[in-house]
């Protein structure tokens, strides 16, 4: 099975949380966070940019700089961060059929459709959790709306 290939969200969930559970604050450099997160440093500042652009993280330069949280984590809606960093990208992994084939036209026209549907329920699901939510473990036990 297929799985997708894009980790922005769950690298940006990671560090979030990870910072979230900074408690002593002191700023984290990038390369605790990608060791902890298991990727690439570089890769880490891409995913925090967008995150400071918002106001989520800040960073500080200099030798013990780093990167801190710049809000309760409880503040931090994993919906945000989702839409940060997905924005309106498809969640599926669309593909440009042939535009003179009727198939094609029509299959395309019912998974975008799929595609903001399934994006739109995502986005309500994440709107449930917070980051301190994942910090603390407490994701499994909040009711979803059709259950409250």
């Amino acid at each position: 099975m297929a799985r997708s290939t894009n980790t922005q969200f769950a690298v940006a969930v990671h560090v979030l949380t990870y910072l979230a559970g900074v408690t002593d604050g002191h700023p984290v450099s990038s390369e605790e966070l990608s060791s902890s997160a298991n990727v690439n440093a570089v890769y880490v500042r891409r995913v925090l940019g967008p995150l400071r652009e918002a106001g989520l993280v800040r960073s500080r330069p200099g030798v013990r700089g780093g990167w801190e949280l710049a809000g309760d984590p409880a503040g931090i809606p994993l919906a945000q961060v989702w839409s940060l960093l997905q924005g309106t990208d498809p969640v599926f992994g669309l593909h440009g059929p042939d535009p003179a084939c009727a198939t094609g036209r029509q299959v395309q026209k019912s998974l975008t459709t799929l595609d903001r549907a399934v994006a739109d329920s995502v986005t309500a699901t994440l709107r449930r959790f917070t980051v301190r939510d994942v910090l603390t473990g407490t994701l499994e036990t909040r009711p979803s709306a059709s259950e409250s």
